[in-house]
């Protein structure tokens, strides 16, 4: 199978359970590998045999900037979803990270995988 991948999307929206959180936006790092079948886009050089990724990029970083989830896999999992709704998609693998949120780390996240089949 084939990936399209999206590497460091960022996002600003409200994430998180505590009161500090829910009152202004913080940044949240994007990443997804999208699992397609390519062969037929790069025979024919034809986009609609393709993951638009910036269509997807877009989608995703608008529904992490709105959706103002509680926690990162709820997050996570609407952004699985919204992949899965393209019909050329057949697995989709997100991770969400809050970068700074943990003190003395980078980042801290959430990485879920979900299929077409599931």
């Amino acid at each position: 199978m084939d990936k399209v991948f999206i590497k460091d999307l960022l996002a600003r929206g409200i994430i998180g359970i505590r009161d500090w959180e829910r009152e202004k936006a913080q940044d949240i790092l994007i990443n997804m590998t999208v699992f397609t079948d390519t062969s037929r886009a790069g025979e024919t050089d034809d986009i609609a045999y393709s993951v638009d990724y910036s269509a997807l990029a877009k989608k995703v970083q608008t529904h992490a900037e709105t959706a103002a989830r509680l926690t990162v896999e709820a997050l996570a999992n609407d952004l699985a979803k919204l992949c899965l709704e393209d019909g050329l998609v057949n697995k989709v693998i997100v991770r969400v990270e809050k970068p700074g949120a943990v003190r003395f780390a980078k980042s801290v996240g959430v990485e879920v995988e979900r299929s077409r089949d599931e």
